[in-house]
């Protein structure tokens, strides 16, 4: 029979149960993970399957030992859940962590010890970290403390724009890297941070992006593995280290937001999202900050090592990631924190996707918050085989396709033999993907932030990795570059024309193969990374945009756009119409000749027709394209058209691009069915 102590009459809320150190107390809300605060006190909750006991601590703002240690009662500890709510907390007055203790096993994975100051997995924001490149005093690790934030962000009637996932154009950039260049012309203050991003969307509406792909925007530690190499500091810049999945990087930020962390970048996504722009977050889910058994432990370790992370026989980390651990991803709590974590980027911050770099899990395909997200996979499994096109996808993944950019990288240079597979990579990749995963399987791209830029990708036959520290010996072998005749930067017009035409070769290509485009941030303008592919670490001009060469290539950046207006214009490009009312086929290929189907390893010139018809439109569009990747001009003879259509050239890579420009009149067009295709060109043709 219960007490008195344990009533409570009806509409007095919560009402203390217990006292701890001077603090009343009673058991928390334990469905809501983390801390939840209400005008009583805050709520704070914590799961974890081996610990024995569990501490709250309380710090005054950026101090270092707590002012009050509360151990939870063990009333309070229902399963494998701790939580307890505090009364009288005002949330701009404290920080807080946990202890938990249990036992010590390193060979079996148990790593509990009460002296360890763990990092609730759920903060929503994290401190002790707040300046880009700072160490504590010292150099010390740093010591992570949580911060309850208010989330009162107005979103007003903002609603998900829900671009069919085939008509986007994605835009992937790293926040930081995008305007932290003087040339960036950002606000002072306000260069690297969501800040700055925020003042160039209309820079981004402009070029005509419908989507950005934010490299890693979690809390993350680009102090790990900092280090001095010819005098230049190098850091974790990418940020595939993740410190806490429910925080924003606070050093993205312009401002101190203390307590109201994450509304710089709420106010960044509602621009976005207010200019049609979708926001898709690049997720680290398969590795940690905490690294390997040579690494701090600061939250998961400290919680459950031996559930977070896959840990061999005898207690060490399996490193399948390259980054000194891998989440447990297939243990049914890990799966449950995901599903969790995503939940909330889509609810309080409105994401409308997330590519995700981890095994891929049915539970999120099949999630009815997330069931209108895009889900972007980059095909590794956590053992290092990479499975483009292979996995299951619940009709809900689409894939970084990286055949595609491997396979037209190869082509538009001349290799031999790679006719017939470029066909099948801009006609939508049907080899890798079945018919059912419909136009939105496969993400195209060229470039992207692991790799060279796209003009890097012309301006250099070998990655050039040296600034990194080791001696050259990491990053991709396997590029599928050429420097088009000089290694680097060179004062040859001939040699740089022809880069420039293979980069607008690239991204006509892109810009007309089936399914979403995706391009890195800075292509538009030849931005260059010096022909380093992999600059991970390079916190400078190496990694940041150079917007000085947006004027010295303005031809370049005013061809992008032009290409994605006319992708936006022909729906036929990007995916599948209504039948074209002429009796057209939807893809027909004429290489050279028309209805040529057939390539032989020596097959340099390829042509793709595609028709169909809008669902508002009464006409067929007739979109013809041709690419000659040889050295010498070839002449290409084009499939008659019905209802007394004739072929428009609209696009000739050879000819300098200017907006307005007849690009028929400076092509070698005969009778409106043969024209020579320049060498290594492309030609767009409409019928009209």
């Amino acid at each position: 029979m219960s007490t008195g102590r344990h009533k409570q009459e009806r509409g007095v809320g919560l009402q203390p149960l217990d006292e701890i150190n001077g603090y009343q107390v009673r058991p928390g809300f334990y469905n809501r993970d983390g801390a939840t605060a209400t005008t009583r006190g805050v709520s704070f909750t914590i799961h974890s399957f081996g610990a024995t006991a569990c501490y709250l601590l309380l710090f005054r703002p950026q101090e270092k030992e707590p002012y009050v240690t509360l151990k939870y009662p063990e009333a309070y500890h229902i399963g494998n859940t701790y939580s307890m709510f505090v009364f009288g907390l005002k949330i701009e007055e404290f920080e807080y962590a946990f202890q938990l203790d249990g036992p010590y096993d390193e060979k079996k994975g148990l790593l509990f010890k009460k002296e360890n100051v763990l990092l609730d997995p759920y903060a929503r924001a994290v401190t002790g970290q707040r300046n880009w490149g700072e160490r504590p005093e010292g150099g010390a690790d740093f010591i992570y403390h949580a911060r309850v934030v208010e989330n009162n962000f107005d979103w007003g009637d903002i609603r998900p724009t829900e671009h069919p996932f085939e008509d986007l154009v994605i835009y992937e950039m790293h926040v930081r890297g995008f305007t932290k260049d003087a040339s960036s012309g950002v606000t002072p203050g306000a260069e690297g941070t969501y800040e700055g991003l925020r003042q160039k969307i209309p820079y981004l509406k402009d070029l005509g992006v419908n989507a950005v792909e934010l490299m890693p925007i979690f809390e993350f530690d680009e102090m790990e593995s900092t280090r001095v190499v010819d005098g230049e500091r190098l850091y974790n810049y990418w940020g595939y280290n993740t410190v806490c999945f429910f925080a924003p990087n606070t050093s993205y930020t312009s401002v101190v937001e203390h307590n109201h962390e994450g509304d710089e970048l709420k106010e960044l996504i509602y621009e976005l999202k207010e200019n049609g722009i979708e926001v898709i977050l690049d997720v680290v889910f398969n590795h940690t900050a905490e690294g390997n058994e040579h690494g701090p432990c600061f939250s998961f370790k400290g919680i459950d090592n031996d559930i977070y992370y896959i840990l061999t026989p005898d207690g060490y980390y399996y490193n399948f990631s390259g980054c000194g651990n891998v989440m447990n991803c297939n243990h049914p709590a890990v799966r449950r924190f995901i599903i969790d974590c995503l939940r909330y980027w889509v609810t309080e911050y409105r994401v409308d996707g997330f590519r995700f770099d981890l095994p891929l899990l049915q539970a999120i395909a099949c999630d009815a918050i997330l069931g209108k997200v895009k889900l972007i996979a980059e095909a590794w499994d956590a053992g290092g085989l990479y499975q483009v096109g292979s996995f299951p996808s619940w009709n809900r993944w689409s894939e970084w396709n990286g055949r595609y950019r491997d396979d037209i990288r190869q082509f538009l240079k001349g290799t031999d033999g790679m006719a017939g597979t470029a066909i099948t990579r801009i006609t939508g990749s049907k080899d890798l993907y079945p018919e059912h995963r419909g136009d939105s399987a496969s993400v195209n791209f060229v470039t992207c932030h692991d790799g060279f830029t796209l003009y890097d990708l012309y301006a250099y036959n070998t990655k050039h990795n040296e600034k990194n520290g080791w001696n050259n010996s990491d990053g991709d072998n396997n590029g599928n570059s050429w420097n088009c005749g000089a290694e680097g930067e060179t004062d040859d017009p001939q040699i740089e024309g022809l880069r420039l035409r293979m980069v607008k070769n690239a991204c006509a290509t892109l810009m007309c193969s089936r399914g979403p485009a995706m391009f890195y941030a800075g292509d538009e303008f030849c931005n260059t990374q010096f022909g380093n592919n992999n600059a991970y670490c390079q916190d400078n001009i190496i990694s940041w945009l150079d917007w000085t060469r947006l004027e010295k290539y303005q031809e370049i950046h005013d061809f992008f756009r032009y290409m994605i207006a006319f992708r936006e214009k022909y729906p036929i490009l990007r995916r599948s119409t209504k039948k074209a009312l002429c009796g057209l086929p939807e893809i027909s290929i004429h290489n050279g000749f028309p209805w040529n189907g057939g390539t032989d390893y020596t097959s340099k010139l390829i042509g793709i027709m595609y028709a169909g018809r809008d669902d508002a439109d009464t006409r067929d569009d007739i979109i013809f394209y041709g690419m000659n990747a040889y050295w010498e001009t070839l002449v290409m003879q084009l499939p008659e058209l019905p209802n007394g259509l004739q072929w428009k050239v609209c696009v000739n890579t050879s000819v300098e691009y200017e907006d307005g420009r007849d690009m028929e009149s400076y092509t070698e067009f005969y009778y409106k069915k043969t024209l020579k295709v320049p060498p290594r060109s492309v030609v767009i043709l409409v019928a009209e």
